[in-house]
Formats: structure tokens, C-alpha cells, sequence
């Protein structure tokens, strides 16, 4: 099998000269011929016809010779188990992987031990394990990452410095002067993440903000490395509570540039009972390793800058094993539990927000029916299965 290369530069080579050769050759034998024209009268032009074919035989009977010889001489023997990992690989060479494309994936993991045999996302489970079985590796499952648009103010919640007539792309627009938005960290609204995704995994909504379908999204980064303002990051899927504003504008110039941007306020840096959120660079930015994804910074944020990704939020409720320690009714932090000491008590569910926080302090376990952080990676999974409602 002929390898890549110095082999295939000498083949490349020797074809691209091959045909200027045969034309020299076959021209200045017909030259000769013309010339001869002039001094005689007939001239039998069959012999040279045959000459000239039996030299451009020669000829080719040699370049195939050395062209053969230089593919023997200079061959690379190809692992079998290469083409045999390219076949599982879901071949959309999207980079994912963090190589070029699947074939340059494919000779890695084959010859690299430590390369994972589960990178080809769009593969999915069975595509690692395949691989892994290939390559006598060991797949480990890997949470699944899905892009998450650090921005929500669309054109009717955000103001414009100008009107931008030029090419509809979000890369030609902040050539303009760094965009048309008075926002310069915000979505620009022209699409371009979602012409880049090759899973069609994005789409605009009619306030030309990107809206990811986490059913088809690979978190193949795409789209994030073609976003101007950076405003697409790649997380993992279980981290559901994020502050979706990248504005370092001091407070009162992000509140007159949009109506949902973070205002550097602080509030959920006050109210998280994990220490998440902190505020640097009049930005607050949540810990993701921090989180618990309780979500209640998402009730208390004044400008709705932090987002919740979970859709709906199970409830608490006291089981008979209560004790009436009232410790619930000191830890929660809307006041949902209520009843006496020593008696069993009970939560107000218009009140309850599912944050965990209750169910993690109770004593007895007897609180259960919370959406804690262990159950979101299970219900992400599960919801990548299902195409989500439109936003």
C-alpha cells in the first residue's frame, strides 16, 4: 500500500511531468518530418509513425518502471486497524475530536495509547466502544457537552450604534466598526453559528438570537470557534444554571445597551448558599464546579442575565420519617417548609423552588422529590434524545 508523503510526491511528480515530456518527444520527431518536406517530393511518413510510437512506449515503459520502483523503495505499511476505525467514525470532520479530520483521528488512536477511543462525539457510545474494541482500549463514557449561547439580548432587548446594510455575517459585521451593537460582547444576530454547525444543530429565532437543539448538537465547537464576540461556549451538559452575559460594561452602561445583561449587582453572589457566583470585571461568572444547580440566583437575578436550562424543577415533599427538626425551615431560602417542632412539617409547593438544598440537610432524609445536581447528567442525557420544544 503506498503510504503519504515522499512516495506520493515523487508519483505527483513524475505524472505531472510525464505528459510535457511525451509532447517534446512526439514533437520533435514531426518536426523532423516537416522538415524533410521541403527537399523531396514524397516522403513515407509510416516508418517515422512507428519509431515514434515504440520510442513513447519505451518511454512510458520506463517512467512506469521507476514510478513502480520508487512505490516499492519508499512504501509505508498502513496498520489495518486504521481503516477499520474510520469505518465506525461517524466521518462528519467536525474537529471535535481535536484532530483535522476522522482519518487523522483514526491513525492516532491506532498508534497513540494514550489517545481515547471515545473522542469521535458524533459516534456517539456505540461508535467508542467499537473503537475501543478495535484498538484494545478501554471506553470510558464521557458526559455530553452541548454549545450555550452566553447571550440573550436579542434585537428587540438590545440597543444598535448604526444600521448595518452589509453582508448578512455575523465575521463580516464586526469588521464595521466591531459590529453594529452597542453591546460589543453580544450576539451580533446574523447566523453565522448556525451555517457553520454541521448538524444543523442551531437555528435563529425571529429575534435573530441562536436557539441550540441539544438533541442534534455534538459540542463539536464549531460554532464557537466562529462566534467574533466569543459568545458560544461548549459545556457540559449537567452545568444548567450559567450567567448568559459576557458584558464587562460597568452596570449602568449594560443596562442602557440591554435589558437582560449582567449588571455586576451581586445578588446571587449573596443568596447562593455554595459560593458559586462571584463577581470580577463588573461580571458575575458561576463555578461550575460549585454549582449544585439549585437555581435560586435564577430567581433573584433583577435582569433574568442568569438562566436556568433545566425545564421544569421537581418539587419537595416530607415524608413520615420527619422528626419536626425545623432544620428545613432554617436552610431553605424561601421559606417553603413550615409546622411545629417534633411534629411533621410540610412545604409550600407554590413556594418551593426544587432547589436540593433542604434534602441535603435533613438529618433523616426524610425530604425527598428534589431535582438535585446527581439527577441532572441522567435528565440531560435523557432530554438529548428527545427533540426540545422551540424557544
Amino acid at each position: 500500500m503506498i503510504g503519504n508523503g515522499r512516495t506520493r510526491r515523487i508519483i505527483k511528480y513524475a505524472a505531472y511531468i510525464l505528459p510535457y515530456v511525451l509532447f517534446f518527444s512526439a514533437s520533435t520527431l514531426f518536426a523532423g518530418v516537416g522538415g524533410g518536406v521541403e527537399g523531396k517530393e514524397k516522403v513515407d511518413i509510416i516508418p517515422l509513425v512507428e519509431w515514434t510510437l515504440i520510442f513513447l512506449a519505451g518511454l512510458g515503459t520506463v517512467f512506469g518502471m521507476g514510478i513502480a520502483f520508487a512505490a516499492k523503495k519508499f512504501a509505508v505499511q498502513i496498520d489495518p486497524r486504521v481503516e477499520k476505525v474510520k469505518d465506525v467514525l461517524a466521518h462528519a470532520h467536525c474537529g471535535a475530536c481535536g484532530y483535522a479530520g476522522c482519518e487523522q483521528y483514526a491513525e492516532a488512536v491506532v498508534s497513540n495509547p494514550d489517545v481515547s477511543p471515545n473522542l469521535c462525539i458524533p459516534a456517539g457510545a456505540k461508535g467508542a466502544e467499537a473503537v475501543a474494541l478495535i484498538t484494545g482500549k478501554k471506553a470510558e463514557i464521557l458526559e455530553p457537552q452541548f454549545a450555550r449561547i452566553m447571550c440573550q439580548g436579542g434585537w428587540s432587548k438590545s440597543v444598535k450604534r448604526f444600521t448595518y446594510e452589509g453582508v448578512q455575517d455575523c465575521r463580516a459585521a464586526i469588521l464595521a466598526g466591531g459590529g453594529d451593537k452597542a453591546c460589543r460582547y453580544g450576539c451580533l444576530g446574523y447566523g453565522t453559528c448556525s451555517r457553520v454547525c454541521p448538524f444543523g444543530a442551531i437555528s435563529m429565532t425571529e429575534d435573530h438570537l441562536p436557539f441550540v437543539d441539544i438533541a442534534k448538537c455534538t459540542g463539536c465547537r464549531k460554532c464557537e470557534q466562529a462566534c467574533p464576540t466569543k459568545v458560544i461556549e461548549v459545556l457540559p451538559a449537567s452545568r444548567e444554571v450559567l450567567v448568559s452575559c459576557h458584558s464587562k460594561d460597568k452596570g449602568g452602561d449594560t443596562r442602557k445597551n440591554c435589558e437582560t445583561g449582567c449588571i455586576a449587582c451581586g445578588i446571587c453572589a449573596k443568596v447562593c448558599p455554595f459560593d458559586a457566583p462571584s463577581v470580577a470585571n463588573n461580571l458575575s461568572r458561576i463555578d461550575i464546579n460549585k454549582c449544585k444547580v439549585c437555581g435560586l440566583c435564577v430567581t433573584k437575578c433583577p435582569t433574568k442575565a442568569i438562566r436556568d436550562f433545566i425545564p421544569q424543577r421537581s418539587r419537595a415533599f416530607i415524608t413520615d420519617s420527619c422528626i419536626g427538626c425545623q432544620i428545613c425551615a432554617k436552610v431553605c431560602p424561601v421559606d417553603a417548609p413550615s409546622g411545629e417542632q417534633k411534629k411533621k412539617h410540610e412545604i409550600d409547593k407554590a413556594r418551593c423552588i426544587g432547589c436540593g438544598i433542604c434534602t441535603a440537610k435533613c438529618p433523616v432524609q426524610a425530604i425527598d422529590g428534589t431535582f438535585n445536581a446527581r439527577e441532572v447528567f441522567a435528565a440531560a442525557a435523557a432530554r438529548k434524545a428527545k427533540k426540545p420544544e422551540a424557544a
